[in-house]
């Protein structure tokens, strides 16, 4: 591993977000350093996602929300796989199953990791844990939709395999984690 080295980092933003200011230096494939560089990083907090699956109908759960920063170069609505911000001290799982149960209104019956992965690592520390879960009637908690405290306004959108595979190859799902998932799904033939 080559060397990396942080001169200093500070707080420019906290509040729902947090941005960090950074003076770095690291080693160059020649082994001479850098000079001191500038580097914005966006904390975002980990995150954890899933391909959902319910069982009886054998259809596809996603959700579609209103996502402010798509806005501009779009109608601002989504339709991506669940995912939810993972709590300080939180593991991944428990993260997946409780926003599982907050999005979607079901208990976890089955979960297998894709993969974790950063979503931007040329400004984001934001890491994804990205599941395929499964869920059936027994486990139906609640009618899902979100959190009223967080002023979600999440709708629950049932889709064949057939149908989500069209709206990914017609570019109707823009994105990363849902195209990433999807794919993951289908080189698997479920």
């Amino acid at each position: 591993m080559r060397r990396a080295e942080v001169r200093s980092r500070r707080r420019l933003l906290d509040d729902f977000f947090k941005v960090d200011d950074a003076e770095v230096s690291f080693e160059r494939a020649d082994g001479s350093m850098t000079p001191l560089l500038r580097r914005l990083v966006f904390e975002r907090g980990d995150s954890v996602a899933a391909v959902v699956m319910h069982r009886e109908s054998r259809r596809l759960l996603f959700t579609e929300q209103f996502r402010f920063p798509t806005l501009g170069k779009g109608t601002g609505w989504l339709l991506e796989v669940m995912a939810g911000m993972i709590g300080a001290g939180e593991a991944p799982e428990a993260a997946l199953r409780r926003e599982i149960g907050e999005e979607l209104g079901y208990a976890v019956a089955h979960l297998e990791l894709i993969a974790t992965f950063f979503v931007s690592p040329g400004g984001s520390s934001e890491r994804i844990w990205l599941y395929y879960v499964e869920v059936d009637d027994s486990g139906r908690t609640s009618s899902g939709g979100g959190l009223a405290s967080e002023y979600e306004e999440i709708r629950v959108v049932r889709l064949s395999p057939d149908e989500a595979r069209a709206a990914l190859l017609e570019g109707r799902l823009p994105d990363a984690k849902t195209i990433i998932g999807l794919q993951w799904f289908f080189a698997r033939a479920r």
